[in-house]
């Protein structure tokens, strides 16, 4: 049996999209089922070098739940380059002020650091309720 590597002009050119609702769920779940669709794992015909991945919507980003004390625990910091200017976030903070940055920041980091990432994060939307502008594109709803 022969293992065969797809060509650039072999890709299809229609990524399919799919829905995953957040309610509920863990930023840990929904990111590593993003994150496994973004890349195009999924897939039988994957390869690491070419992006064959998929589109990704997330709604109710709000409503993800932490367990534990991860909600007052869990800092996200962010630091300019400038000495003393780390700043630091609670979860709780984050997930009123920027509740999609959370599934940003867990998803682009389970991503690979190379040059198909901008792309597959291009193809990342997420919402904070349960209403998306995307149904042209003809979701499937994913089940977690």
């Amino acid at each position: 049996m022969k293992t065969t590597l797809p060509k650039t002009s072999e890709i299809p050119q229609n990524a399919k999209w799919f829905v995953i609702d957040a309610n509920g769920k863990t930023p840990g779940k929904v990111a590593t089922e993003a994150a496994r669709r973004l890349t195009g794992k999924h897939r039988a015909d994957f390869t690491p070098h070419l992006d064959l991945g998929d589109g990704v919507i997330i709604v109710n980003a709000k409503k993800i739940r932490f367990t534990g004390k991860k909600l007052t625990d869990k800092l996200y910091r962010t630091h300019s380059g400038y000495r003393g200017h780390l700043k630091e976030v609670s979860a709780k903070e984050m997930l009123e002020k920027k509740p999609t940055k959370i599934l940003e920041l867990a998803i682009g980091g389970m991503l690979p650091k190379n040059r198909l990432r901008n792309g597959r994060m291009q193809r990342l939307k997420i919402f904070t309720g349960d209403q998306h502008p995307h149904e042209a594109q003809q979701p499937i709803e994913l089940k977690i």
